[in-house]
């Protein structure tokens, strides 16, 4: 198949290029310009900004895609402007994927797979939710209600985008391995080793892990398939914080965690961090399993986590 991925230097996007051309596939990556010279080796390269409209049709309409896979986002930035990073994310996420599913219709594609997150559920219910369960778009942090209506957002364009188009949505767990947060010179890992991620008093957020060569395979084989929807891809070990986080400390050999009184943890570790350690819910992955028919080949965070 024609398969175009847009956000082709990414994390994610980088190696699924090279893993779709494995399987045969004929595959042009999406890049902006100022990223050209960072692209990864594909059949073609097209180049256009998701927010600019017109260069963005112009760009599809040339590689005439059977199958458009969004892995856009804005992360890069995280390390030097983490506010810039999540309100272009954020952009790509709306404006960016309104433009996209306009210039697949037009370039007469037939599906598009696109990259969500699997841990922007309201905090209510059991520990582990499916992907019926509501997001958290009036959550207290006008930042993370602002991010994850953009979420929602994304999947409804995605999934309305008509009758000729087939839209499925991959709601990533959070991504640990080469070049996330999670590796050990990315931003969380550099944290724990200086001691600076204490855990709040009970540590019962629950977090869904997922290795970047997993989100990869996932991304692979939604293209293949014909189902539509929204789809957890996450590992089969879903973990509460007072779990993982010291185990990730001893893997990457950083000081103990230490505890931190749960009514001062807001204040010292922001919201998000704090939302994330005390109530978090993670994702069951079982319609994505049934299916997709795909398992992730690094099934427990336990065995990689901190390594990479």
């Amino acid at each position: 198949m024609r398969v175009l991925v847009a956000g082709a230097t990414g994390v994610i996007g980088r190696p699924l290029v090279g893993a779709l051309r494995a399987r045969g596939h004929e595959v042009s990556a999406l890049v902006r310009e100022s990223s050209r010279a960072d692209a990864p080796d594909a059949d073609g390269i097209v180049v256009a900004d998701a927010l600019d409209r017109e260069a963005l049709l112009s760009a599809v309409s040339a590689a005439r895609p059977e199958v458009v896979v969004h892995q856009m986002s804005a992360l890069r930035l995280l390390r030097d402007d983490p506010p810039e990073a999540f309100a272009q994310t954020a952009r790509l996420r709306t404006e960016g994927t309104a433009h996209l599913v306009e210039a697949a219709r037009a370039a007469g594609a037939r599906r598009l797979v696109a990259q969500s997150i699997a841990f922007a559920a309201a905090p209510a219910g059991p520990p582990v939710l499916d992907e019926d369960a509501p997001l958290y778009v009036d959550a207290p942090d006008p930042g993370w209600a602002a991010t994850v209506r953009a979420v929602a957002e994304l999947e409804r364009l995605v999934l309305d985008a008509g009758p000729d188009l087939a839209g499925a949505v991959l709601r990533y767990g959070t991504l640990y391995g080469p070049g996330t947060a999670y590796a050990r010179d990315g931003g969380t890992g550099q944290r724990v080793l200086a001691g600076k991620l204490p855990l709040p008093e009970g540590g019962a957020g629950v977090t869904s892990f997922l290795h970047v060569a997993d989100a990869v395979g996932a991304a692979v084989a939604a293209v293949e398939s014909d189902a539509t929807g929204v789809f957890h891809v996450t590992d089969d070990e879903p973990a509460p914080a007072a779990q993982w986080l010291p185990h990730y400390a001893r893997t990457l050999g950083a000081p103990s965690p230490r505890t931190l009184p749960a009514a001062l943890a807001p204040r010292l570790l922001g919201w998000f961090m704090t939302h994330q350690l005390t109530e978090a819910r993670g994702a069951s992955g079982e319609r994505t399993r049934a299916t997709l028919g795909w398992k992730p080949l690094r099934p427990d965070w336990r065995e990689g986590l901190g390594r990479e």
